[in-house]
């Protein structure tokens, strides 16, 4: 019998797998976004579920992945994408999840944001 995989474990080879098969330029620009994560949710761990890496804070704060045409950067939370209607004007939204090109990154500003409200969300701030 398989249980459920565990949420909290901390696998961040999984993550450099999964960027170190992407071309150059998408790495870097998804090297950034966890740099960033990174930064303003030190005790985060790292795992890749579902596909994609996610980052989680006792909760799941935010995941990025890369498709064909775009990366992503999945918020988690449709009503902070609501909310963040003003913020997020001239950036592609899909639901909750914000697309971006390596030649159109995300501002970290924004990224910085988004995990911080995510933080405030979870009840982990």
């Amino acid at each position: 019998m398989m249980g459920k995989p565990d949420a909290s474990r901390h696998a961040p080879q999984e993550v450099d797998a999964y960027l170190a098969d992407l071309p150059e330029e998408v790495r870097a620009s998804l090297e950034r976004v966890r740099a960033i994560v990174r930064e303003i949710a030190p005790e985060c761990t790292e795992r890749v579920s579902y596909g994609i890496p996610i980052f989680r804070l006792r909760k799941d704060l935010v995941g990025m992945s890369s498709q064909k045409n775009h990366s992503s950067l999945h918020t988690m939370s449709p009503s902070l994408m609501e909310a963040m209607g003003e913020e997020l004007e001239g950036v592609k939204v899909s639901g909750a999840t914000i697309h971006f090109t390596p030649e159109e990154p995300l501002t970290r500003e924004l990224v910085e944001m988004i995990v911080r409200e995510r933080m405030k969300e979870t009840g982990v701030t």
